[in-house]
């Protein structure tokens, strides 16, 4: 029975991966900001482990995790959570940069330096849930895209550094994908939110599942999913 540490499974992609890899009887490790946030995850998902740590604040991760029980075993390190906040560079703050940089970017790298003896250990799986925006920047994205191209560096160097132990890395790039974050997007640019019109998180999922199904023989580098509509 394959682990998967997952964070970001309470919404969007995240929890579409969770509820998908929980139904068929994985083990699942979902990591919650809060001791809340991880009571109301284990309700969701009966049998679930959960880790706390605040992504926010990528320098207390390592003493967070000290505190708790972690899986011997890890198969995948799935980085789904992300956060973002739109303005021009003449209006962003310093505040607005590293809240985004420290989420998306050095949590990730800092969980994933965390857990690199697990995946070592099991010929594991890192799989990065980037975005569009990791691999091109518009007017009013720079924070998001900056740590989403930064991501893409991470994953890039981590595969070449990992090859060896045979610990495996993806990078998925999604467009839109309907969901909260999504809708604050919207709510951003000021623009009407309709999730129809936008990628199921459902679709994202089957993605990730099939990047974690391929056999060991090969590996998905990169993929990118755009709406169909």
């Amino acid at each position: 029975m394959p682990t998967h540490v997952i964070t970001g499974a309470g919404s969007g992609i995240g929890a579409a991966v969770a509820r998908r890899l929980h139904a068929r009887g994985d083990e699942v490790v979902l990591h919650a900001r809060d001791a809340g946030r991880a009571k109301e995850l284990a309700a969701e998902f009966p049998g679930a482990r959960t880790l706390v740590g605040d992504l926010s604040e990528p320098d207390r991760l390592s003493w967070a995790l000290s505190h708790q029980s972690l899986p011997d075993r890890v198969d995948s390190l799935l980085h789904i959570a992300g956060v973002v906040d739109l303005g021009p560079v003449g209006d962003l703050t310093p505040k607005t940069w590293r809240h985004q940089l420290n989420v998306n970017l050095l949590a990730p790298a800092e969980l994933t330096r965390l857990f690199l003896p697990q995946l070592r250990a099991a010929r594991g799986h890192v799989l990065f849930v980037n975005s569009g925006a990791g691999l091109s920047a518009h007017a009013g994205w720079s924070a998001y895209a900056a740590s989403k191209h930064g991501l893409k560096a991470l994953a890039d160097s981590l595969r070449e550094e990992e090859h060896a132990d045979g610990v495996r890395v993806t990078s998925v790039y999604p467009g839109r994908t309907a969901g909260p974050m999504q809708a604050k997007v919207h709510q951003q640019e000021g623009k009407e939110y309709d999730p129809a019109r936008w990628i199921d998180p459902e679709s994202v999922a089957t993605t990730v599942l099939m990047c974690l199904d391929l056999p060991e023989d090969a590996e998905i580098n990169d993929v990118t999913v755009r709406p169909g509509r």
